[in-house]
């Protein structure tokens, strides 16, 4: 499948293309869904960091249409990794839904780069949904002793049942319903966070949730709360309908 004009971008911006294949995949939830890849070689070439993500290429009406989704558990050595799927409408989904051993499928590796706070956070604010569990999970596994408040924005009652990887001694799990098109996460931090910072100058706040939500927070934290830039780590996830 040609990757059309998007394929052409990447590229030029040094992405490299990497054929991965499916091993076996597992119903996490009803509305989540995880699939277990062999990397055609990508990990042994370009090495891992935490939250490190992929772009997938998926059929969409005939046309090539890329999602990004982050590594679960990226073996280097034994050059397997798992990609987890909140599941909705669209190209993506479907396929993921149908996932069998020995599918395969087209990546491109470009833009993916995130490096550890240097000095180390004192403490972590994250905020996220099931869209970007498995990159929230990659960057609790990387700092595991550094406290962290999480709050964690569910659509669904299944939701619940999601596998965050918490350590009861360093972190705090806040659920928030997702309501009002994500506004209602926005106030839940708004109204707790300036307490929880507190003067913490070693604080670090990573948002990844849609695209509205994560501006709307991204910018509250930098303008209002005046984190330092350096500090923050924002990404919008997703668009909605």
């Amino acid at each position: 499948m040609g990757h059309g004009w998007e394929g052409v971008v990447l590229k030029l911006m040094r992405g490299k293309d990497f054929e991965f294949t499916v091993t076996g995949a597992e119903e996490v939830t009803e509305h989540f869904r995880r699939v277990h890849f062999t990397d055609g070689g990508m990990l042994a070439l370009t090495g891992v960091h935490p939250t490190m993500w992929v772009r997938i290429w998926f059929e969409n009406g005939g046309k090539p249409h890329q999602r990004a989704y982050t590594l679960v558990d990226p073996d280097p050595a034994a050059g397997t990794f798992s990609l987890e799927f909140a599941l909705h409408e669209g190209c993506a989904s479907d396929w993921a839904r149908k996932a069998q051993p020995g599918d395969r499928i087209e990546a491109t590796l470009q833009g993916t780069g995130f490096a550890i706070p240097d000095p180390l956070p004192t403490r972590l604010f994250v905020i996220g949904d099931p869209a970007s569990l498995p990159a929230i999970n990659s960057l609790l596994d990387a700092l595991p002793q550094i406290p962290a408040t999480i709050w964690f924005e569910t659509a669904h009652a299944s939701d619940d049942g999601l596998p965050l990887r918490l350590d009861s001694a360093h972190h705090e799990l806040r659920r928030i319903p997702r309501r009002d098109a994500g506004a209602h996460l926005v106030d839940e931090v708004r109204t707790a966070l300036p307490g929880l910072l507190g003067d913490l100058p070693g604080a670090f706040v990573w948002i990844a949730c849609d695209t509205t939500t994560t501006r709307a927070l991204t910018t509250y934290v930098r303008k209002e709360l005046a984190v330092p830039k350096e500090r923050v780590n924002a990404l919008g996830y997703w668009r909605p309908a």
